[in-house]
């Protein structure tokens, strides 16, 4: 397949000018942090730059995944710093109508009073990375066909995490790069039982809420606490009232110094995804299809289970994480829709890929393979298309509460008379924790009839789908195409014991497929009914991925190639795996011409509190910026206590959480979100207008020490409260 990405990156740094094409562009992974150390340094980086490059040195050893979320210790006693909404998910999981901790916050006096943040919550620490770029493409080019690529890089990539995860207490997971020019191995320490620290009330930890949802200037306190336990032995293990507090071989310092206008940040995370080497025509259909469709579809559930919650408070708390998980997802994909059209994101990316054909027909042979390559993977998206509205709405209504549990203890069942390295990958004995902790979760995120109002919207929406894009086996169970078929289904899935409680749906998480197969319990005759369904489904998507494992390696090394010959930097796009960005501490200008100051400060908090939410601040806090309670916690340029930040980062989802580095590798912040005139970034960077939004470690010491006070944590922490 030629030269690996990583490969062009460094002919491209020999050919480059000594800074980034954009100031603060590129989420670079850390093999490429000896070939960037001129910008590091120009920028401002004080460390060696060689220093970054050791995974399990200071910092980056400090830095964590929580499979979602990025966090760091902050710690010798396992203590993890991560933002609010990365802890939302435990804070609502642990919250009641009567004991509701998302709105009054939590603080655990002592050890003994921190609380699990869930069965499946866990802190992934990087031990390692390993290039098996050569193991796995030999591996897929010895398949004889589509499919048997799919398979055979299946096969490899169990094979290999098997081994690495031989000793107990590891997760190991393989990362494609660029479309399969480059395979990393990751070893992550997994540890099982996190634990809630302090969480400030929500009026403080979300404060404005949706509206402010990617907008500047923000004055959010985004931050929270977990602690990482393990077992008595310094292993990994579940939850157990005898584990004891992890101890880190890195752990952050907070910063001594102040923060100030144009100093040095970088930021060390686990970026989700971004699509900036992706076909125009893929862009095309997220931005005309996708994301309009999906913003549609969300906007109509939260506001139909909003409603259903003002009315029903157990609703209200358990389905407040998916609320706001929608909200944040419809916003998200509204301002990307905004910046495409204002930047002419389209016109750019079809340029962009214009070039590289353009300069691949100049290359000769080599250059009519890219040719081809791309021409297969036009078509490749086009027979995706034809479906894609069926794919969506099906997806959904088989994701609900009550029948994603029977799928997945149906096809648990049915991978369970296989031998583990030939299951599906999921499904394998390395699963069965996190399907365990799925299951016994639900029982605070599911009620019953709010369940069914989801299949009911689901439903409604699939019998509107025309006739070429029905399922015969759903048609078959739904029986009629009205409401009153609707109704008829749902009246048979209510009385599915599975919504009789944790104990009934362990014990079908546990029965063999001979029982889901006798079984006349209609949640679990749904799922055996349109098993065959979705198994087709599944291998026709594994043919389609099959012939990209052929295509796109090719024309994304071309945009590698490309990009090397006009001495550009090249760096992979996110997906999921440990990036380092940095940059600076920026202000920018909005587009109707206001200029913003790169610092919030507490003032501005009672200024825009309405005392409602989601701009409700506590009393506790008003009082402190009403008496100047600073705390000695002041900026004496800004003349009080600095909010939130803003600098030049590259980032995206999967970065909250996400510890701000300075110069010296101090804690000056957690990264917890972008401006949104910056996220069409994802898909076509904006140098001009790409913002980091962070909260101030200035700000999330004076809120433990004047507001919702947490000394056993400040002192932790090392932070004595100031005079």
């Amino acid at each position: 397949m030629g030269k690996t990405v990583l490969a062009a990156a460094v002919a491209a740094f020999a050919a480059a000018a000594a800074s980034p094409a954009h100031s603060g562009e590129g989420m670079w992974v850390p093999q490429q942090l000896p070939e960037i150390a001129q910008p590091l340094k120009k920028a401002g980086l004080k460390l060696d730059p060689g220093q970054l490059a050791d995974l399990t040195g200071d910092p980056l050893g400090a830095v964590v995944s929580l499979g979602g979320c990025t966090a760091s210790f902050v710690s010798p006693q396992g203590l993890v710093a991560t933002n609010h909404h990365c802890a939302y998910g435990a804070i609502q999981l642990n919250s009641t109508p009567e004991n509701n901790l998302m709105r009054d916050g939590f603080y655990a006096a002592g050890l003994g009073d921190e609380i699990s943040a869930g069965p499946n919550s866990r802190i992934f620490a990087l031990e390692s990375i390993e290039d098996v770029t050569a193991q796995v493409q030999a591996a897929v080019a010895a398949a004889p066909d589509a499919i048997g690529r799919t398979r055979a890089l299946d096969a490899i990539e169990k094979s290999l995490i098997a081994d690495c995860e031989a000793a107990e207490g590891y997760r190991c997971r393989l990362y494609s790069f660029a479309g399969g020019n480059t395979y990393r191995l990751f070893k992550n320490l997994e540890i099982r039982d996190v634990r809630l620290v302090y969480a400030p009330q929500g009026s403080i930890g979300a404060y404005g809420g949706e509206v402010d949802n990617w907008m500047w200037p923000r004055h959010t306190g985004d931050f929270a606490f977990y602690r990482a336990y393990v077992g008595p032995d310094g292993r990994p293990a579940a939850f157990a009232p005898e584990n004891v507090p992890y101890q880190p071989k890195r752990w952050l310092e907070f910063a001594d110094d102040p923060l100030r206008e144009g100093d040095f940040v970088m930021v060390a995370g686990y970026p989700g995804r971004t699509a900036r080497y992706a076909l125009a025509s893929e862009f095309q259909d997220t931005q005309d299809w996708r994301y309009p469709t999906i913003v549609r579809h969300y906007k109509a559930l939260q506001k139909m289970v909003a409603e259903a919650g003002a009315a029903n408070a157990d609703i209200e708390v358990k389905y407040a994480s998916t609320m706001r998980g929608w909200e944040n997802v419809y916003k998200n994909f509204d301002s990307q829709l905004a910046g495409f059209e204002r930047t002419g994101a389209l016109a750019t990316k079809q340029a962009q890929e214009a070039a590289v054909l353009d300069w691949a027909a100049e290359q000769g042979e080599a250059g009519k393979a890219v040719l081809d390559a791309h021409a297969r993977l036009l078509e490749l998206n086009e027979a995706t298309r034809g479906t894609r509205d069926r794919d969506l709405v099906f997806s959904q209504f088989n994701g609900t509460g009550l029948l994603s549990t029977a799928i997945r203890a149906y096809r648990l069942a049915i991978e369970r008379e296989k031998p583990d390295a030939e299951r599906e990958q999921g499904y394998q004995e390395r699963d069965l924790p996190t399907i365990e902790g799925a299951v016994r979760q639900m029982e605070r995120r599911y009620v019953p009839e709010m369940d069914r109002g989801l299949q009911r919207y689901w439903l409604s929406e699939y019998v509107r789908l025309p006739a070429g894009q029905r399922i015969e086996a759903l048609d078959s169970w739904l029986g009629g195409d009205d409401m009153a078929a609707i109704e008829r289904a749902l009246d048979r899935l209510g009385r599915s014991e599975l919504a009789d409680g944790t104990d009934v749906r362990l014990k079908w998480l546990g029965a063999d497929r001979e029982a889901f197969e006798a079984s006349k319990d209609p949640a679990i005759r749904y799922a055996v009914e349109i098993m065959p369904t979705l198994l087709a489904q599944e291998e026709e998507r594994k043919a389609r991925a099959g012939e990209a494992l052929l295509a796109r390696p090719v024309y994304l090394q071309a945009v590698a190639d490309y990009k090397a010959s006009k001495g550009e930097f090249v760096y992979p796009d996110a997906n999921s795996s440990l990036r380092i960005t940095f940059g600076n501490v920026k202000p920018y200008t909005k587009l109707d011409g206001t200029p913003q100051k790169p610092f919030t400060v507490l003032e501005e908090i009672p200024a825009k509190d309405t005392g409602e939410d989601p701009f409700d601040a506590p009393k506790e806090l008003l009082e402190a910026i009403a008496a100047k309670r600073y705390g000695g916690l002041q900026d004496r340029r800004l003349r009080s206590v600095p909010v939130n930040f803003l600098a030049d980062l590259d980032i995206t989802g999967g970065n909250s959480g996400s510890p701000v580095l300075d110069a010296r590798g101090k804690l000056v912040g957690l990264a917890f979100d972008g401006n949104w005139e910056s996220v069409a970034s994802n898909w076509v960077f904006d140098p001009v207008m790409t913002r980091m939004i962070s909260v101030d470690q200035r700000y999330m010491r004076w809120i433990m020490q004047e507001v919702f006070p947490a000394p056993r944590v400040l002192a932790e922490l090392g932070l004595e409260p100031r005079k």
